[in-house]
């Protein structure tokens, strides 16, 4: 499943050719991954023909949420989350071309702009993710507000005071509450292995268990790793692609992940493999504490 970095990744991909862009066409292949929230009128229409006549304001990243933001203070916000599979792909229309749907194509919208004519294209072959359009701002906000402080823009220090508060009494193991996107928003399987194992800790250890300075290490190693990964451009091991449909190298970087009976890269101890919260898990219990 995408994370934080292919999502800001995906973010930076679409953000030039986007924003002042105008939605002059949309297609709905599928209606089932579209909902609409906020709207007292309307809502049929936005599940019809999302952003319809929309400029593009804005692009914004929360953990593993996408907006696409309407210029204007009381603009619609199509959010998107990508599931598992999803991806959205920006292709230049050619006049006298028609553009063919592409298998498990959900929805397409045409926009003109400076780069041109183009079209954006949601695709999700397994739809584990979905699109919602707000009313406005304020709505879209509202909902943001399950998700926890975004681990790539936040500092490590607020970062480390929102996990010592918050879990400071909890029975929870580490693997297990950083998987929780109300605690720290955009961390999956791939990087929560990643970040504790650059900070030492052994993802089974209760949250209770940890001290002040161990949740400052693990705040600076998150911010870390997230940011690496972005600098790679995400981590492709199947199918995530970035709007112009190039592939990440961070998997290249993994220390942990994926490496379950390989020796660990710091002390040459067998990584060990275990599930966590339904997750398979890899760590070094030599090193990681």
């Amino acid at each position: 499943m995408p994370e934080s970095p292919e999502v800001e990744c995906l973010r930076r991909s679409l953000e030039r050719d986007l924003l002042s862009a105008r939605v002059v066409a949309v297609r709905v292949f599928r209606r089932d991954v579209l909902r609409a929230i906020g709207f007292d009128r309307g809502r049929d229409r936005e599940q019809r023909r999302p952003l319809l006549g929309a400029s593009i304001g804005g692009l914004e990243r929360h953990g593993k949420e996408l907006a696409i933001l309407e210029a204007g203070p009381d603009g619609r916000v199509l959010r998107v989350r990508l599931g598992m599979t999803g991806g959205l792909r920006l292709d230049p229309i050619v006049p006298g071309r028609a553009l063919a749907r592409l298998p498990h194509e959900h929805v397409r919208w045409t926009l003109e702009g400076a780069s041109g004519r183009l079209a954006l294209r949601h695709v999700d072959p397994r739809r584990f993710g979905d699109l919602v359009v707000f009313a406005g701002p304020e709505t879209y906000r509202h909902d943001r507000g399950r998700l926890g402080i975004d681990g790539i823009t936040a500092s490590p220090r607020a970062m480390a005071t929102r996990l010592g508060s918050d879990l400071a009494r909890s029975r929870r193991s580490l693997k297990a509450a950083l998987l929780d996107q109300g605690v720290v928003a955009g961390l999956g399987n791939i990087y929560v292995d990643e970040a504790l194992f650059v900070a030492r800790l052994d993802p089974q250890r209760a949250c209770r268990t940890v001290g002040t300075g161990e949740w400052q290490t693990l705040a600076r190693s998150i911010r870390a790793v997230l940011r690496q990964a972005v600098e790679a451009g995400g981590s492709t091991l199947r199918d995530y692609r970035d709007a112009r449909g190039m592939a990440g190298s961070a998997q290249r970087a993994h220390q942990a992940y994926g490496r379950a009976g390989m020796p660990c890269l710091r002390c040459g101890a067998t990584l060990q493999s275990t599930l966590i919260a339904g997750r398979t898990t890899v760590w070094c219990c030599s090193c990681q504490h």
